[in-house]
């Protein structure tokens, strides 16, 4: 399997009000390194799994909507825990749907699975990997 992977950085506030979450409960603030990796079986005639300009673009404008928001005031994330596994998974699904949607090209259409990961630091990241299709 052929991977090519971009990376991002992005800020955000939230909380996570359960007692699960100690004193990560009440509002702070949280930097993501997100790592975005694209899987294909073969590469494309070009002999790349997607065109990483594109990659990156999708990447961009996936965490535009997200980048110095306080996720507790954004309607789709009402009522939810915005967790760093719940928000590679948020992230995941919007790559997929741009994907689908042609953003990536032609290209995006052949793509066998893609993983998100968003780093807390050097010592703690999430990931969440699955098909496209």
């Amino acid at each position: 399997m052929y991977s090519v992977e971009v990376r991002d950085r992005i800020m955000i506030a939230h909380s996570l009000p359960d007692p699960f979450f100690g004193p990560a409960q009440g509002k702070h603030g949280a930097s993501f390194v997100v790592d975005v990796a694209f899987f294909r079986e073969t590469l494309n005639a070009q002999n790349v799994v997607v065109d990483i300009g594109a990659a990156l673009d999708v990447l961009a404008g996936t965490l535009k909507e997200l980048a110095y928001r306080d996720l507790d005031t954004l309607p789709q994330f009402q009522g939810k825990l915005t967790t760093t596994e719940f928000l590679c998974r948020h992230i995941f699904d919007a790559c997929c749907a741009a994907a689908r949607a042609g953003a990536l090209g032609a290209d995006g259409a052949n793509l066998a699975r893609i993983r998100v990961t968003l780093h807390e630091h050097d010592l703690a990241r999430a990931s969440f990997e699955g098909p496209v299709a």
